[in-house]
């Protein structure tokens, strides 16, 4: 690698330590809110669900048909009926203190309470009701087709765990509970502040050499999958004061993310404000795109410095930004899909650097879909990549390729 290749990236961190010394510098959100049940799903929950009551909270029918003494069926069977008394009606949501004495049944629907003396259920199908008595083909046992108290959840125990992921059927213990609000983990605050006077605002006409802004959009959509909350700043000029003035505003959030700095100049600037108040930890990645990536820390928060061009940044965001967000959002981490394919053409990586290789899979073949690193499209209709290693130079059509879907 000649002098002239590295001048402005000084020394390129590889991927790994890229990431490693990132991760070294994350931290989970430690603080929690109470928010509606019905808006729970998928956050992380910030203490232990311990039940304040027994589900069900009393012992109840399993089935719809006849609470009875179970003795009073015994012998009951298809030729030789065993007849009791019709003494009530329970239909769903009814409870009742008259006890039943032998020789007696009430009918009952699904999930009321079992009536006193009772101490079985006989299903619906194995009887026959005739006006004030009923006969019964089947004999039950003592707590046949009964869910008894607690048998479902035990007062005092522990049901979800602190730093479980909220599941619908989870969300449903909390409704059992008649808990109406979960405590969970406040989701991450990131601050994404795209830079540059060669963007600009959607909805707004573009002047001579300028594109729409793309990456504010990209990342929101991609931190909003993995569990973040979003701030889109404004675009900032790349001067100085511009970029010292944003970081600033930004600082209370949790983290902060510039993308952009297509210029040398812009990138020196952003490293140079995070190293006046703060730590630069790296400063340009052995990857291909992304090489511009830059990391440190202003007041322990994380400033990250992403690509300007869409397909470099957002690439490089799948590296970085999910691993990053999913700490801190106590998810775990986002466990990649692979597949085997083999390479479609021939490729040649002479660029020294790790290569991110965007493709498409069709028919068990990866068909390179980069294009330039300008090109969101490249990305758009792309599967997955390929990671191509430092060393290697050319990878053979037909060769065997490890492609990691973007989904």
């Amino acid at each position: 690698m000649g002098m002239s290749e590295i001048t402005p990236f000084k020394l390129l961190m590889s991927r790994e330590k890229a990431l490693e010394t990132i991760m070294e510098h994350i931290k989970p959100v430690e603080t929690a809110e109470l928010i509606p049940i019905e808006r729970s799903v998928n956050r992380v929950l910030a203490r232990d669900l311990v039940a304040a009551m027994d589900i069900p909270p009393f012992d109840r029918a399993a089935m719809d048909g006849y609470a009875v003494k179970a003795e009073d069926t015994y012998g009951a069977s298809e030729f030789s009926p065993k007849t009791l008394k019709l003494v009530g009606v329970l239909r769903a949501g009814e409870s009742t203190s008259r006890e039943i004495k032998n020789g007696e049944c009430i009918r009952i629907a699904t999930g009321c309470p079992i009536p006193p003396g009772a101490d079985a259920v006989v299903m619906a199908e194995f009887t026959e009701e005739n006006g004030e008595s009923v006969s019964i083909y089947k004999a039950v046992h003592p707590l046949e087709n009964i869910s008894l108290r607690g048998e479902d959840i035990k007062k005092g125990e522990v049901i979800i765990r602190e730093g479980e992921i909220l599941t619908p059927a989870k969300i449903g213990v909390f409704a059992a509970l008649g808990i109406r609000k979960a405590p969970v983990y406040r989701k991450p605050r990131v601050a994404i502040i795209p830079t540059g006077v060669e963007v600009q605002d959607l909805g707004l006409k573009l002047s001579g050499g300028q594109v729409y802004d793309v990456n504010s959009y990209t990342l929101a959509s991609l931190l909003l999958e993995n569990g973040a909350s979003v701030t889109r700043a404004p675009i900032i000029p790349d001067s100085y004061e511009a970029l010292r003035a944003a970081l600033y505003r930004y600082i209370d959030h949790d983290l902060i993310v510039f993308s952009g700095g297509s210029s040398v100049g812009e990138r020196d600037m952003l490293a140079d404000i995070i190293e006046e108040d703060g730590k630069l930890l790296f400063h340009g990645v052995q990857i291909k795109p992304g090489k511009p990536t830059l990391f440190g820390t202003v007041r322990g928060k994380p400033v990250l410095g992403m690509p300007g061009y869409p397909a470099s940044c957002l690439s490089n965001a799948y590296v970085f930004l999910i691993p990053i967000i999913r700490k801190m959002a106590r998810l775990p981490p986002k466990k990649p899909t692979t597949v085997k394919a083999k390479m479609a053409k021939r490729i040649v990586s002479a660029s020294g650097r790790e290569q991110f290789l965007t493709v498409r899979v069709v028919d068990g073949k990866a068909y390179p879909a980069f294009k330039k690193s300008g090109d969101i499209t490249s990305l758009s209709k792309a599967d997955g990549y390929v990671i191509l290693p430092v060393n290697l130079d050319v990878i053979d059509e037909g060769e065997e390729v490890t492609v990691t879907l973007f989904e």
